[in-house]
């Protein structure tokens, strides 16, 4: 018979690597699990929204504005990842967009340097990370919002992973492995009933625009370099959170 401490002993691990991966929170020393633990990563995404949604309601109380509640979301969920899907966003601009063969995109987007595309892929992300959060500050339902956004737009990358091959063959997504389908629907199954246990049928509609941003993430990827890396998973995961964002402030006003 399986108990509460088997399934917490079986768990507690995938957790534990999915926070180390994922976000510089402190944490007790583990067993990395690697890509085992991606299932989990849309739970190490709603515990950072939900952390950024009590940033916003603090700044609300003391009289912040919106606007400026927005901007503490952001740099909130900032330095919890370490900026890592924001640096991911800007290599994957650059290196998509600014070379002209395989090798040379790999190479820019390894390149720890930013350059023009990378730059305005940032800026009007965040623009519009900002402006969809502003709308949802003025008109109510922030902690659901970013909650369900910080699930449903991680579970994707599991995917991606799973289904194309690594371009590179070396780097974090290369170093953390392979999921399985079967762990990866999980994460999806996972950040679906997040989802829609937060927002209803609008929830349900969240896996599905960030499911489509993943896809044309993955299209160009293959077309580009052949596959995917840790730059594509982070650039698919801040696009994925835009459109989940976006949509949600639609709904909101």
């Amino acid at each position: 018979m399986t108990t509460l401490r088997d399934i917490a002993v079986r768990v507690l691990p995938d957790l534990l690597s999915a926070f180390a991966l994922l976000s510089r929170l402190p944490l007790p020393d583990h067993k990395a699990s690697g890509a085992a633990s991606a299932w989990a990563w849309p739970l190490v995404g709603a515990v950072l929204g939900a952390m950024a949604a009590g940033v916003a309601s603090a700044a609300l109380m003391l009289g912040v504005t919106p606007g400026v509640a927005a901007a503490l979301v952001l740099a909130t969920l900032a330095l919890l990842t370490g900026g890592l899907h924001e640096d991911g966003l800007a290599d994957t601009a650059d290196g998509l967009f600014g070379g002209w063969t395989k090798q040379r995109r790999l190479e820019i987007m390894k390149d720890s340097r930013i350059g023009s595309y990378g730059m305005l892929a940032l800026m009007l992300v965040t623009l519009a990370r900002w402006s969809a959060l502003t709308a949802l500050l003025v008109f109510g339902g922030h902690w659901a919002a970013l909650i369900a956004t910080g699930a449903v737009s991680r579970a994707p990358m599991a995917l991606m992973m799973a289904l194309l091959p690594n371009a590179r063959g070396e780097g974090l997504s290369h170093s953390t492995g392979r999921p399985s389908q079967a762990v990866a629907w999980v994460g999806l199954t996972l950040a679906l009933a997040i989802s829609l246990g937060l927002g209803g049928w609008t929830g349900l509609a969240l896996p599905g625009v960030a499911l489509l941003s993943a896809v044309l993430v993955s299209v160009t990827a293959l077309r580009r370099i052949g596959g995917q890396t840790g730059d594509i998973l982070g650039a698919t995961q801040q696009l994925a959170e835009v459109a989940c964002l976006a949509l949600l402030s639609a709904r909101a006003g």
